[in-house]
């Protein structure tokens, strides 16, 4: 009985050990809040938008005036929109760093601090495409924030967002970091971090802590199918928005390096067919005439392996590293083509402030539509017309997809051939001879044409 007891002692202490050992790994974030809520702030604006529900512009003289007049008097001819959204104190002489969003078409901004003064706000810059606006107020000695390192995040680590979702100031929600680098649709220019904090509507331009109380991220946008948070959360890098912000602290806006290349994603079965090993780096679909991509040599179909001696991972990183760059620098790239790499140098431009192929009727005969049978296609050859219409020197006329490789693979009908790997496409007869080089079962990569776009697209082939 006694080594029964004694046992059953031995296990209790060793649930109160493990669940004190637990407790003591759960994160405290009191010192982070005390510390550095003071810094965030709550920003809301107001936008008179003319003209809503008053009397529409007719003239007095005609008879519906007098209508609209005496039945609609209480319709304003101005309204107020209203919005809330968050930001933080970067100096303690007044500049405030926020959302682009937060503060678009805003005819006036006040920014309320924690001890609940109010300043109206002026924008000293605003930048769209990374979604970073650079505020002040008339005011000193205000406490700031902290800026960290968004590099050193690990995937997992915990961190805290602080804001006013909602309209609710200062409040407090924390998760973990769920992925770094992520892209998003029209959004090239961000290499997002992912949480699964709690973002809502008034979070927008807040910051995002990590536990050395150092803001790494600016709160941007969250995914949501029902309005609310769903525990996807996307933040702009620390670092991004601070070059970004400098900038429109500079010269009231931001300057953009750019080289005038289409990209596309480098597919394992794409990189395959170019002869590389691993499917890292940009693929280039096509090049803008007379761009600086086009005066250094880049043609389509190269991949673009290292910029400015930096690695190209993933497709998207390019367009972060050129816009980085500042205009008129001269950058080394290597890149790969025709099974082996090469160094090019290219002269960065300035990135700007802010056709179609006619589907002819089919004047050929049936004999003269042939099948690449290893595609699963059939293809007929463009007619003066065409070749005309798209500039082009040469191709093939996508008339029926009827391989399951070819269709799995995105073709469809009306597409163009323009080019297979690097080599333009000028004739049926020269694809032929291509392809008979081209082993069974090889990934082959083919430049389509589909509409004013261009892109590569990987088709396996069939047997002989």
């Amino acid at each position: 009985m006694l080594r029964k007891f004694s046992g059953m002692l031995v296990l209790l202490f060793g649930i109160i050990c493990s669940t004190s050992a637990q407790a003591k790994e759960l994160p405290d974030f009191t010192d982070l809040v005390e510390k550095q809520g003071a810094a965030v702030v709550n920003i809301s604006t107001t936008q008179i938008i003319q003209n809503i529900q008053g009397i529409p512009n007719i003239p007095e003289d005609d008879p519906f005036y007098e209508f609209f007049k005496r039945f609609a008097p209480q319709m304003p001819r101005e309204q107020e929109s209203q919005s809330l959204g968050s930001g933080f104190i970067i100096s303690a002489d007044g500049y405030i760093m926020t959302n682009a969003h937060v503060v678009d078409h805003a005819d006036k901004i006040t920014v309320r601090l924690t001890d609940k003064r109010e300043f109206r706000a002026k924008v000293i810059g605003a930048d769209r495409r990374t979604d970073v606006a650079l505020l002040k107020i008339d005011a000193t000695g205000l406490p700031k924030i902290t800026v960290g390192d968004p590099n050193k995040l690990k995937v997992g680590e915990w961190v805290v967002a602080i804001g006013s979702p909602f309209g609710f100031d200062s409040s407090v929600t924390a998760g973990i970091v769920s992925a770094k680098g992520r892209s998003l649709p029209q959004d090239n220019f961000v290499p997002f971090i992912q949480t699964d904090v709690a973002i809502n509507p008034g979070n927008s331009g807040g910051p995002l802590f990590n536990m050395n109380e150092e803001v790494v991220g600016i709160n941007s946008q969250i995914y949501t199918r029902s309005g609310g948070s769903m525990g996807l959360s996307f933040a702009i890098p620390i670092d991004v928005a601070t070059q970004v912000a400098d900038q429109l602290r500079r010269s009231g806006r931001v300057t953009r390096g750019r080289i005038g290349v289409a990209i596309q994603e480098l597919t394992r079965e794409l990189a395959e067919s170019f002869g590389l090993s691993k499917p890292n780096g940009a693929l280039i679909s096509s090049v803008e005439k007379n761009a600086p991509a086009d005066k250094a040599g880049i043609e389509a179909s190269d991949v673009i392996l290292k910029f400015d001696g930096k690695p190209v991972i993933n497709s998207s990183d390019l367009p972060r590293m050129v816009a980085a760059i500042k205009p008129g620098t001269k950058v080394a790239v290597e890149l790969w083509r025709k099974g082996e790499s090469r160094q090019v140098t290219v002269v960065v431009a300035e990135m700007p402030e802010d056709g179609k192929l006619a589907h002819a009727t089919k004047k050929q005969s049936d004999d003269a539509t042939e099948m690449i049978s290893r595609m699963g296609i059939a293809v007929s050859e463009l007619n003066a017309e065409q070749l005309q219409e798209l500039q082009v020197g040469g191709g093939l006329l996508v008339e029926d997809v009827k391989g399951s490789s070819a269709h799995a693979a995105g073709l469809h009908q009306g597409d163009v051939l323009l080019a297979i790997g690097n080599v333009p496409i000028h004739s049926l007869a020269q694809v032929n001879e291509l392809l008979k080089q081209a082993p069974n079962g090889r990934n082959v990569a083919l430049l389509v044409r589909r509409g004013d776009n261009a892109t590569y697209i990987a088709i396996k082939l069939d047997e002989k």
